[in-house]
């Protein structure tokens, strides 16, 4: 299942965990990535707690926890290579794995149409 932020992160969510990165709409607007930094593995957020941040040559911007719930898993990848989020930013460039703490709090969250209506 497929989730999305109205700023700009998807979620592919699997039983309670979800794969977390940022839309190809906000890669393109933040333009090409030079610096990519990820939260620990063990990390604890809140909905909206600044989990990541993204550079670019046009501007920094900050990656949100979508739910809350514990970081299990980070992409080393995008550290190493930031333009694999430009490049496949909801495939290869996923950031974080977030095991939520509420499963059921992503009914909450935007389905692609709604996303696409936000970003219309």
């Amino acid at each position: 299942m497929l989730k999305f932020t109205e700023d700009h992160e998807w979620l592919k969510i699997e039983g309670d965990t979800a794969t977390v990165g940022i839309t190809n709409h906000a890669a393109e607007q933040l333009g090409d990535l030079v610096f990519v930094e990820l939260p620990d593995v063990g990390a604890s957020f809140e909905k909206g707690g600044d989990a990541a941040t993204v550079e670019s040559v046009k501007a920094a911007s900050e990656v949100y926890a979508p739910l809350a719930g514990e970081i299990t898993e980070v992409n080393q990848a995008i550290v190493d290579d930031p333009s694999l989020v430009n490049s496949d930013p909801t495939g290869a460039g996923w950031m974080f794995k977030l095991k939520l703490a509420d499963p059921s709090a992503a009914d909450s969250l935007l389905d692609q149409d709604a996303y696409e209506k936000l970003i219309g």
